[in-house]
């Protein structure tokens, strides 16, 4: 099999996540109480054995450089290869700032040549799945495609957020929607792609147009217009793009609620992978109580937690009820507190007597803690 490398695009602000993505990168979100969004990524290129990485970063990169490191965690610390960070740069006095997607991989292209790669895969870094990508590399190859997109069927109602593709019965795209009012089919983009590298070459420096500037908005229609052969490989498991509050908590909810969520309880099936922290063990007290949740290390439970991801360093007081919520980490919750239906943002304290009670999910933070609830 030809040389494959992949390029994680981590760079992004993530807005629709509020205040959780504030001064961390998106990626470096937590998920699960253990996990960070990140880990599923990174867990899919060591799984499926590419050995160099290449991570575009830009805003808020530090906390999610720490993490990863030298990728180690992930099986990914190889001499010859291994992880990069691609960070901007200044060129003739002017700094690179990534204007999208595809110029982002653009201003890294170099990296991509110095490796001597026949494909590039291109990856988000928070999205919640399990995926052996030689499989779509087969499908990349089998199908002598220029440019091969992953694809899966999403909710109706959710798809005019995504790129949504019209494909014939050979599994060709014929059209390219992106974020359409009125989708044709609930068959969205992944935000996957498998570029022979040529053609990439050809789409950055050789053509008419210059301002191709992310993938789903240039790229894609561009490729249709030079009549480029675009495979399309189909993924039936599951798959969210975690990009808003709701399909945060939603996605913490499935983990919940399916023992056997992407099999994360097992070794032996394409394991997800994690950094360890070296924090002590979680420990519910006397008075404290858990049902049908997740408690990660390090945490401290003096109250009852029914349905909920709990993420490392939380303090949950005497008498207090957190339900039907995802806690991120180093949350500091008061006594006699009641809270339902809500993300609590990291590092915040609740003080004794808050009560919050959600009609729909919502983000509780320094900010807006007094608006959505009350002390009792």
């Amino acid at each position: 099999m030809k040389k494959i490398i992949a390029m994680i695009l981590v760079g992004g602000r993530g807005t629709r996540l509020g205040d959780i993505t504030k001064k961390i990168a998106k990626p470096a979100v937590s998920f699960g109480a253990k996990y960070r969004l990140i880990d599923f990524t990174l867990s899919n290129i060591s799984n499926s054995n590419i050995s160099t990485v290449g991570i575009v970063t830009q805003y808020e990169p530090f906390e999610l450089m720490n993490y990863i490191g030298s990728g180690a965690s992930w099986d990914l610390d190889y001499i010859d290869g291994g992880v990069r960070f691609l960070t901007p740069y200044s060129q003739s006095g002017d700094v690179l700032w990534q204007k999208g997607t595809a110029h982002a991989i653009k201003q890294y292209y170099r990296f991509i040549k110095d490796q001597s790669a026949d494909y590039v895969l291109i990856l988000s870094g928070d999205h919640i799945y399990k995926m052996d990508y030689n499989q779509m590399l087969e499908t990349h190859i089998s199908r002598k495609a220029d440019l091969t997109i992953a694809a899966t069927n999403v909710p109706t109602k959710e798809a005019s957020r995504f790129g949504i593709l019209d494909i014939d019965e050979q599994l060709k795209l014929k059209n390219f929607y992106e974020k359409p009012k009125s989708p044709v089919s609930s068959l969205a983009s992944m935000g996957i792609y498998i570029f022979s590298v040529g053609v990439l070459e050809e789409l950055f420096f050789h053509s008419s147009e210059e301002d191709l500037v992310d993938f789903g908005k240039d790229i894609i229609p561009h490729c249709l217009k030079m009549k480029k052969d675009i495979s399309v490989h189909i993924f039936e498991d599951y798959w969210r793009d975690v990009g808003t509050i709701d399909s945060l908590y939603d996605a913490n909810m499935d983990l919940l609620e399916n023992s056997e969520f992407l099999g994360l309880n097992s070794s032996k099936n394409m394991p997800i992978f994690s950094k360890s922290l070296n924090l002590p063990p979680h420990m519910v007290l006397k008075t404290g109580s858990v049902k049908s949740s997740v408690i990660a290390d390090g945490c401290s439970i003096s109250g009852s937690v029914y349905h909920s991801t709990i993420a490392y360093n939380v303090k949950i007081g005497k008498d207090s009820v957190v339900d039907n919520c995802v806690v991120l980490p180093s949350v500091t919750i008061g006594k006699n507190v009641y809270i339902k239906n809500a993300i609590i943002n990291q590092g915040l304290e609740i003080p004794n007597n808050f009560y919050f009670l959600g009609a729909k999910t919502t983000l509780i933070t320094s900010d807006n803690l007094y608006e959505v609830g009350e002390i009792r």
